[in-house]
């Protein structure tokens, strides 16, 4: 019995990329706020992922941590100018 060839696609290498990114950005969102855009672009990605792969639910949830990392990027931003 043999294993079939694994191939990724275009569409599973952006979304790899897309999380991985994510996850980076994430590990480093201590560092600078501008990790934390990061992080909100590499969900926008991951969401865009979702829809085009035909998961809607994960592309659906991947718009409202897009939408959670943007409000934190922008309060810390305003904190960053306070000091």
């Amino acid at each position: 019995m043999s294993l079939p060839a694994f191939t990724l696609d275009p569409l599973t290498l952006f979304g790899l990329a897309a999380v991985t990114a994510g996850l980076v950005c994430y590990a480093f969102e201590a560092r600078s706020s501008w990790w934390v855009l990061g992080f909100a672009a590499a969900n926008l990605a991951a969401s865009v992922y979702g829809f085009l792969q035909g998961a809607w639910p994960f592309g659906l949830v991947e718009l409202f941590w897009t939408a959670a990392g943007l409000l934190r990027f922008r309060s810390r931003r305003v904190a960053e100018r306070r000091h």
